[in-house]
């Protein structure tokens, strides 16, 4: 039998059927995904095969394969990713300017990950209603960044609703993905959601400006006719996996544009002379965050596999 993992706590998966029932399932053994090493072989949104037990439990014996799926660097075991979900239609973030504050290296480490995927990207900034002049221009200055590349930016109030009608139309007709560091109101925008949503939620501490974390596992919603989310727990950070140094270059749209023009053909975009990305920084064309974004990446021991 098959069906739609749509809830993981780590050792119980539930399983929706074709029929719309849920099983709570289990794995047999250990299940492996070929050329891959994670802490969670079944996420939420693969489509699995189980048998049925007498006790109306499931046993997960096979995972079918995974069109794609957003994976970080496991905070227990380095050498192991955890897949966030699979599956995905929309991979979208959930950041705020301040309160907390979502760093830009954050943000771009999220798109590389659903770039390598070519998995689309939605950016959205929470808290509009705490704004003052300085956080409008901030948010002005990431439009203009973020929109650059193709990616799909969007500024909502979970206080006051504001802009959610264009949320959930970006949202409409697709399985998204919905991640974001702790406290940015991923909780509250799901609740908003949906009438069947009732995800817990918390403050931001006023000491740390930092959230605490309110999700605990990863589950799926349907929100309406063919559309549905799936929660993630907050990330801290996201150490890229299954990526080489050589590969990350290929992740930034406005970099992938200049290939063939750098003088060198193996050019690393970081120090080369004649490097066709160097010079596009230099004359603008290409926003020095980004950039300065590249090069963690390239230093960082998260880029290697």
């Amino acid at each position: 039998m098959e069906g739609l993992v749509i809830k993981s706590t780590g050792s119980w998966y539930d399983v929706k059927t074709s029929e719309g029932n849920i099983i709570n399932c289990r794995v047999r053994g250990k299940l492996k995904i070929q050329n891959l090493k994670v802490t969670n072989p079944v996420a939420v949104g693969d489509q699995v095969q189980y048998d049925l037990e007498n006790n109306g439990q499931g046993i997960i014996h096979t995972i079918l394969p995974k069109k794609n799926y957003l994976i970080r660097r496991s905070t227990r075991k380095s050498a192991f990713g955890h897949i966030l979900a699979s599956n995905i239609d929309l991979a979208v973030l959930i950041a705020t300017i301040s309160y907390p504050r979502t760093s830009l290296g954050f943000i771009d480490r999220f798109l590389v990950a659903a770039e390598s995927f070519r998995i689309p990207s939605l950016l959205v900034f929470n808290k509009t209603d705490m704004w003052g002049e300085d956080e409008k221009k901030q948010a002005e200055e990431l439009e203009e960044i973020y929109t650059r590349i193709k990616v799909n930016f969007l500024t909502i109030s979970a206080k006051t609703g504001a802009n959610f009608d264009h949320l959930y139309e970006k949202l409409s007709g697709n399985i998204s993905l919905i991640a974001g560091h702790s406290g940015v109101g991923k909780s509250t925008i799901l609740n908003l959601l949906s009438p069947k949503i009732n995800q817990k939620t918390s403050e931001v501490s006023a000491f740390a400006n930092k959230g605490t974390h309110t999700t605990t596992f990863a589950e799926m919603f349907e929100i309406g006719k063919d559309t549905y989310v799936i929660d993630t727990p907050g990330i801290k950070e996201l150490g890229l996996m299954d990526i080489y140094d050589e590969e990350i270059s290929h992740f930034f749209p406005e970099m992938r544009e200049l290939f063939g023009e750098c003088k060198f053909y193996n050019c690393t975009h970081t120090h080369e002379p004649g490097c066709a990305v160097i010079d596009a920084v230099e004359n603008g064309e290409i926003f020095l965050s980004r950039y300065q974004s590249y090069l963690s990446m390239m230093e960082g021991i998260d880029s290697h596999r």
